[in-house]
């Protein structure tokens, strides 16, 4: 049989009890000082891993609806331009609208002064046409016939008469013509 003595592995048994009652002393330290230290490391360190986690899905949830609100307000300021392009358009074309009403309304305008211009011209042409003629009719009327046509009633019958032959004849040339 193999004693306690002479196997070294084996304690005594002093240093069994001196070595368990100092065992259950430090358990009794640990649990009492270093176990409540340790738990409530694990505690903090637990909180602030799930507060980082909190704070991060807090802050991708911000991030999501930071996103939401920028990408309507960008959808809200792509409409509101589209609306101030076509706004400009149609402004654009109400313009060009007015300022062709505006042209076409001068042109007609300048047509008929120019219109009116040329009948008033044509008229004076006439006119003076007409009393130059009926000054050379007289003078050649006044050689043909031998006497002078120097009264003034006699000579605006002499014309008048003439200017309507050469109308007459004027418009009977026309009928022909066309």
């Amino acid at each position: 049989m193999i004693l306690a003595s002479d196997n070294p592995l084996v304690p005594e048994a002093s240093e069994l009890v001196f070595g368990t009652v100092a065992f259950f002393v430090v358990l009794f330290l640990v649990g009492w000082k270093l176990v409540p230290q340790i738990q409530k490391t694990l505690a903090e360190r637990t909180d602030a891993i799930e507060g980082g986690l909190k704070r991060a899905e807090a802050a991708q949830d911000e991030a999501k609806a930071t996103l939401e609100q920028y990408t309507a307000k960008l959808a809200e300021a792509r409409r509101e331009a589209s609306r101030l392009r076509e706004e400009a358009r149609e402004e654009g074309a109400q313009i060009k609208a007015e300022i062709t009403g505006q042209a076409q309304a001068e042109a007609r305008r300048i047509v008929e002064s120019a219109h009116a211009q040329i009948e008033a011209d044509r008229q004076q042409a006439l006119q003076s046409l007409r009393a130059e003629i009926g000054t050379l009719s007289v003078e050649l009327a006044g050689r043909v016939v031998g006497e002078s046509l120097e009264d003034s009633a006699r000579q605006s019958r002499v014309v008048d008469r003439f200017l309507e032959e050469l109308e007459g004849r004027a418009s009977t040339r026309e009928q022909i013509t066309s």
